[in-house]
């Protein structure tokens, strides 16, 4: 069986490597190619682009890469057309998967999407593509079952693949004073959040500061920000990072999700592009912005978005969170979220549904 798989950012690489995984455990057999990063290669799958050259944030910068997202495309069209996989396995990056579902679709190869793009926040119209051309959806919060459900939408809720992948982590020990930093992935937002983290950085002289590195980019991207700023890079480390940190300052995405799931106090953090964030505020219908507040249903961890992203309301969010009373209030949530996140197994689950439901085809 050939299985082409399509991911565009670090966290989705992270969750369809364990997918992978999984699959292999019981099917040894089965061949895997497509777009991904380093987790899903260390699975045995050939990347024809890796996701550090793919991973485009915001509407301004998907904008000013155009050519290169056509690029992509047409080299995928190719790739399969070549290759002739049986089925596809997409993750999240909606702005290209939701369109290259429907090549897919169209050539009879079956489609399967492994955790949702957000559409329950916004364009929402695109459910007429899933419900057109995904024949499962393979969902990790509990909410969005519902919401495909009443779609008319073919869905599983599989669990949280976050609960798999801190599985084997070590116990959490704190060290005093040590403050992660955690400025996103994407080289975009690296830029943008860095230099607030770094100025934050220079006015707690008593703390120390460590940057978890994402994969996908090298130590020279940071360091060239970096400069003399008193910080620590630690790169490919995050759980690391984050199990010695006595509380973070985390861009907004599945990394506040992880540092909450750690146990780790945090304050979200998000400023885009002006373009991007006028446009967005205008088109996101959710209350929140961190999957962390958005799945207990209320405001858990601080968010701090655009112009509010700044040093005086980073600076005063920082020193509450190191008070007991925070840190406190914080572990109670966290609590409650892993609750509604239910149990591990989210990796086998989505596994055993993908083989189950192919095979079923293969012998129709």
């Amino acid at each position: 069986m050939r299985i082409y798989l399509i991911s565009g950012e670090d966290s989705g690489d992270l969750h369809t490597g364990n997918l992978l995984k999984a699959i292999r455990l019981q099917r040894p057999g089965w061949e895997f190619r497509g777009i991904g990063g380093d987790q899903m290669a260390a699975q045995g799958m050939a990347l024809i682009a890796h996701v550090r050259d793919i991973n485009y944030m915001g509407f301004a910068e998907v904008l000013r890469h155009l050519g290169d997202i056509r690029k992509l495309f047409k080299q995928v069209k190719s790739d399969v057309e070549a290759w002739k996989p049986d089925a596809v396995i997409l993750t999240d990056y909606p702005g290209f998967n939701l369109r290259i579902a429907r090549f897919f679709h169209e050539k009879g190869i079956p489609v399967y999407y492994y955790i949702s793009p957000q559409l329950w926040a916004w364009k929402k119209g695109r459910i007429r593509h899933i419900r057109s051309f995904v024949k499962r959806m393979l969902v990790i919060l509990p909410f969005e079952e519902k919401f495909y459900q009443k779609e008319g939408v073919e869905v599983d809720f599989v669990g949280h693949p976050l609960l798999d992948a801190l599985a084997d982590q070590p116990p959490r020990q704190p060290e005093k004073g040590v403050i992660a930093l955690l400025p996103g992935s994407r080289k975009q937002e690296i830029k943008r959040m860095l230099p607030v983290f770094l100025e934050i950085a220079r006015q707690f002289p008593a703390l120390k500061f460590v940057i978890a590195g994402a994969p996908s980019q090298s130590a020279a991207f940071y360091e060239e920000i970096i400069g003399d700023a008193p910080v620590e890079l630690a790169m490919n480390q995050t759980y690391a990072v984050l199990r010695r940190a006595e509380a973070a300052l985390v861009t907004s995405g599945t990394a506040t999700l992880e540092t909450a799931m750690l146990g780790v106090p945090e304050v979200v953090c998000y400023r885009g592009s002006n373009l991007s964030y006028q446009i967005g505020k205008r088109l996101i219908k959710v209350p929140f912005i961190s999957l962390v507040n958005l799945i207990v249903g209320k405001k858990l961890v601080e968010e701090l978005i655009q112009q509010d992203m700044n040093p005086q309301r980073l600076q005063a969010e920082l020193r509450a969170l190191l008070t007991p009373e925070k840190q406190a209030a914080l572990s109670s949530g966290y609590q409650e979220l892993r609750e509604k996140l239910g149990g591990a197994g989210a990796s086998a689950t989505a596994a055993e549904k993908i083989i189950s439901l192919q095979e079923s085809l293969a012998t129709s």
